[in-house]
Parts: structure tokens; sequence; C-alpha cells
């Protein structure tokens, strides 16, 4: 039976070549200051970054820039955000650039005017925001992580070897996001695939839940069934407009907080992949592939149906001749044969994992349940173990 739910999104989105034609409208709603947040410099090459603060200019915005912005946002680099913003007295922040940094301006929304450690009091207890929140618009340049339409923000604490996403409320979401697919264009093939998987990651973290068979579950195979189809053609051709246009898309419904309604919900492979990248700095999408077929493989008697589902739906398995159990692992080696043709990390070892590193790991991945099996610290373990066998 589907549960009683509330569905509430505010971002609004602009989508398509001439996205970043509407941005001058959209500033024309908040005040003068704004924050520039950006990465290491490559909206500079592309021209993104000079056309981005001509329109701040014309529509008579003072800038303060907050460049650096790192694929894994630090703790640090979030203290630096917050000072610059509260600085600048600032009444927009724009990020400009992939999920990143659009996770790390909605951090830095929330955490400019808070009175306490906003690690310890958003990351570590997990607390509701009590204090002013500056608003956030996104200018995207990846797709993968769907944070242009979540209030998903995700931060890592290299002293305390921990990386850890907070979900917020609809009142930190971006006011706006600007998608043009062809700002994904200049991307390094690695980070591109990358995201690629993040996107499929975040669709089966919220497939794999539940025993209804519920309209989330049937546009969730059908998003799965696009990516899957989209990514083969910009893998063979970054600059095919309609496939990355159609991933663009995909990624943002994957994790706008719509095809999770009805479902518990999983996440464990993020909470592990997560602890990866909080010894490794690895990239995000590639921690997540590193891990999934080991978790999968351990928890698909738990989920049998479910599995074999997936196997028929989005892989396009024969059940003929065969019992749910063979369906369902037919399923995962479809899904395995995929992820080596686009050419993902399979084993964690390739990240930078060391067999001196797996218990530290193990005890930093939160431990989640509401997937098909709650797991001990030892399956973990067993987990990360099947991984760096690759």
């Amino acid at each position: 039976m589907l549960g009683n739910f509330c569905y509430s999104n505010p971002t609004k989105l602009y989508f398509g070549e001439d996205s970043l034609d509407q941005l001058g409208g959209e500033l024309q709603n908040y005040g003068k200051n704004v924050l520039l947040c950006y990465g290491g410099g490559s909206i500079k090459k592309s021209g993104l970054y000079d056309q981005v603060v001509s329109i701040l200019k014309a529509n008579g915005k003072e800038i303060f820039e907050d460049p650096g912005v790192m694929p894994n946002p630090t703790v640090e680099k979030l203290y630096e955000g917050c000072k610059r913003a509260k600085e600048g007295k600032v009444d927009l922040i724009l990020a400009v650039g992939g999920g990143s940094v659009c996770d790390y301006a909605k951090a830095v929304s929330v955490s400019t005017y808070c009175k306490e450690d906003p690690w310890d009091k958003y990351y570590l207890r997990m607390e509701d925001v009590d204090n002013p929140i500056i608003p956030v618009g996104c200018v995207l340049t990846m797709v993968g992580t769907g944070s242009e339409m979540n209030g998903g923000s995700v931060i890592t604490n290299h002293e305390q070897k921990l990386k850890i996403g907070h979900v917020f409320g609809d009142n930190v979401f971006p006011k706006f996001s600007i998608l043009n697919p062809r700002l994904t264009f200049t991307l390094p093939n690695y980070q591109m695939i990358a995201g690629f998987f993040d996107i499929m990651s975040h669709i089966l973290e919220q497939y794999f839940s539940g025993e209804d068979d519920n309209t989330s579950d049937y546009l969730m195979e059908g998003l799965l069934r696009s990516l899957i189809h989209s990514s083969k053609i910009a893998v063979q051709n970054p600059t095919d407009y309609e496939a990355r246009s159609n991933i663009m898309w995909t990624a943002t419904w994957a994790l706008n907080t719509l095809v999770a309604k009805g479902k518990s919900t999983d996440w464990m492979v993020h909470m592990i992949g997560q602890s990866v990248g909080a010894y490794t700095d690895a990239t995000h999408g590639m921690t997540l592939a590193a891990v999934s077929l080991p978790y999968y493989r351990m928890i698909l008697p738990y989920g049998l149906a479910k599995f074999k589902r997936y196997a028929i739906n989005v892989w396009n398995v024969s059940p003929d001749g065969k019992t749910d159990e063979e369906i369902a692992s037919e399923g995962l080696d479809r899904m395995e044969a995929y992820m080596k043709e686009l050419g993902l990390v399979m084993n964690i070892r390739d990240l930078g994992v060391t067999e001196d590193m797996l218990d530290g790991i193990a005890k930093g991945s939160f431990i989640m349940d509401g997937g098909y099996k709650t797991l001990t610290y030892e399956e973990i373990v067993s987990v990360l173990k099947e991984s760096m066998k690759g």
C-alpha cells in the first residue's frame, strides 16, 4: 500500500541551450551582494565565468568571489565560505559548477549565521536549521548529484575521517537552477562516467527498498532504462546533445525527492562509498561503483522479488526456464557488464584503499535500516573485502 506523504519542491528549473539567459531575471529577486562559488577554474577556461560575471554586473550586483571549491568540499572550506558570506553580507549565493559546488553553497547558506559549529550541529547531530538562511541559485556544469533540486549537502572532515551528508528541508533547496546540457560537454571522461553511475546509484538506493509495487518503482525503472541507453551513446560521443540532455534531466529526477515517495529507501551504498571517500578523497561516483555489486549480491536473497523484477524490467533478462535466483543474479551480471563498458572503477583498491583502512572505513559507514537487510559491522567489512578482490 502506498503510504501517506507530503511532496514539496520549490526549486524553479530553467532547462536548455538558452537557459543561462534567464539568470538576469532571477537576479532581480535578490539584493545587491552575491557570493559567487565555483571550483578549480574550469569555468574560466570554458568562458562560462565571464558570461556569469557579465550578467551579474549588468544587473548591478556586487560580486564576492569564493573560488576553489574542491570535488569533496571540506569543513575547512565551509568555514572559509561562511566568513566570506558574512563579511560580504551576501543576499544570494550563486553556485556555478557541479554537485560539489551546489552542495557547498547550501552548506554555506545554512552555516553562515549558525550560532555554533555547523559541522557539529548539522553533520554530527543532524539538527534542523534555526537561523537565517542565505538563498542559493545554481548554474550546473556537471550532472550526477541532483543537488540542483534538493536539500542535500555533503561535507568531508579529513581530521575525523568522516564524509557526511545532511538532507535539509525544502527551505534550503536552491531557489532556481539553470541546466544547459552543453555546459557539461567539456567534462573529462572520468568525471562524466562517475556522474553517470552516481545517477544510477541514487535511483537504486530508492528502488531497492520496500515490497510495494508502487508508482515510484515504475518511474525509476523508466529512468534507469533511459540512463542506460543515453549513457552508452554519450561514452561514444560525449557531445551528443540528445543523450547528454536526457542524462541531465534523469539526474535531476533521480534525486529531487519525487521517486522516494512511498519508499523506505536504503542509502547503504552511499554510506559505505562516502566512508571510502573520507579516507581516499576518491571521486564520489567511483566509490559507489566500487562497492555497489558486492553490496547488492550480499542483500539479493533478502530482496529477491525486487532483484528479479529489476533484472527483467531494466536489463531485459528472459525468465524462461530459470529460477528466481538465477534471474536476479543475471540482472546483476548485466549491470556489471554495463559498468565495465562505461569504464567505471570496480575495485576500492584502485581508489587508494589499503587493508589497514578497512576497519576505519567500516566504522565510518553509518548503518541504515531502510533496505532489505540491516548490515552489521562485519558485513560491511565483507563488502569492502569483496570489492578489493575486484
